[in-house]
């Protein structure tokens, strides 16, 4: 049955100021929060830290245990950074400028407001309303300020906050499945091979360059966006869907056309992906073919189990290149630095028998991955019966 809806301006307080009588003193601790603390995939704020008042009084947003947190800033608020500080260590608090305040005033229980704010279709409404230059594009308040919601009861609030974090509970489990999974693969490297970084088990060491063929990715013409090079059928691989890939390319967002082809190259399913670029040593294996530009570097090896023992390699040497990676405007490494690289060659069979396991794990991972890809879609299909007023 569908409910009164409000303004969010006349049940919420957006960015509220504090006032004289509420500072605290110079020397008492407060909960700092930077961006990097506020993720899309925890409904709390992560690893909040204590500093003193009088670090954080200027140049920063002050909020108060129970507020909600949204990232107004591209890309932060499309990627769905925002939390609900209701486990805050402290009453007051202090984070980014880059973020929104709301205070929900008496009878809105800020559990049902977050979690209708949490939903794609906020989001894809709040993208139209940005404004600013390009790269430095913002959410205004005036957005939060005039977005309707439903308001029935408090009580009724607060079952359909029930409902709607029981669902997200399931969805967190399902991806710390994900990530126990990814730890084991850490931990079996690390028994099978010891730490490459250490080398305690004292396998020979050859330069990476030995242990198959490294190249740069091609994309000869500039400038590389270009609109005659893009938008045909081959597979065109970015930095970031390296970065994001958990190791393995899936799926792509962009293309070449004949001629994007033909200044570029195209490397076969199974090529380890190395970031050389901005977020350095990311790596990711394609399941398909593509292109990809010269700030990726492709891995390949003609012995089976190579490239799964290589990838597992840059778990832990991506601290090591970060500090070879010359400072500069954006830090970057190059072919020499990487196929000089120093790594053990532990035996053959070894490797093979590494590469069996994680091919066992990426099957379990698939499995989960789409359980959670179904507890999504249920979650966002609850979010816009709540917003409807329908749940």
């Amino acid at each position: 049955m569908n409910r009164e809806s409000v303004a969010i301006a006349d049940v919420v307080d957006i960015n509220p100021r504090l006032v004289a009588g509420s500072k605290p003193e110079l020397d008492e601790l407060v909960s700092f929060v930077p961006m990097a603390a506020v993720s899309a995939a925890s409904v709390s704020i992560e690893n909040p830290v204590d500093r003193p008042y009088n670090e954080v009084s200027k140049g920063f947003t002050p909020f108060k245990r129970g507020d909600i947190l949204i990232a107004k800033i591209t890309p932060c608020f499309e990627n769905g950074k925002m939390a609900h500080a209701h486990d805050l260590p402290r009453n007051l608090g202090f984070g980014s400028t880059e973020f929104h305040v709301l205070r929900p005033k008496n009878g809105l229980d800020g559990r049902y407001l977050f979690q209708l704010l949490r939903g794609s279709f906020v989001r894809k409404a709040g993208e139209t309303k940005m404004k600013g230059a390009a790269g430095q594009r913002r959410v205004p308040a005036e957005f939060f300020a005039a977005l309707k919601i439903p308001l029935p009861p408090l009580a009724e609030q607060q079952r359909i906050a029930g409902i709607l974090d029981a669902a997200d509970n399931l969805r967190a489990r399902r991806r710390d499945s994900l990530a126990q999974l990814d730890t084991l693969l850490q931990s079996t490297f690390l028994d099978l091979f010891g730490d490459p970084v250490t080398n305690p088990m004292e396998w020979e060491v050859k330069p990476l360059g030995k242990l198959g063929s490294l190249d740069r990715g091609v994309s000869k013409h500039r400038p590389r966006n270009e609109p005659s090079l893009l938008g045909g059928c081959h597979p065109l691989i970015q930095t970031g869907e390296v970065a994001g890939s958990e190791g393995y390319i899936r799926s792509y967002t962009s293309t070449y056309s004949d001629l994007g082809l033909k200044q570029s190259k195209m490397w076969p399913a199974g090529t380890l992906c190395i970031t050389i670029a901005a977020n350095i040593a990311n790596t990711g294996i394609l399941t398909f073919d593509a292109c990809f530009p010269d700030s990726v570097v492709g891995f390949l090896s003609d012995e089976k189990g190579r490239v799964a023992y290589v990838q597992g390699l840059f778990w832990f040497l991506r601290d090591i290149l970060e500090r070879r990676a010359p400072q500069s405007a954006q830090k970057n490494i190059n072919l020499k630095i990487l196929r000089g690289l120093p790594v053990p060659f532990p035996a053959t069979d070894l490797q093979h028998h590494f590469a069996a396991i994680v091919e066992s794990v990426e099957q379990q991972k698939a499995s989960q991955r789409a359980h959670l890809a179904e507890l999504d879609t249920l979650f966002a299909a609850l979010q816009q019966r709540a917003f409807n007023g329908e749940l």
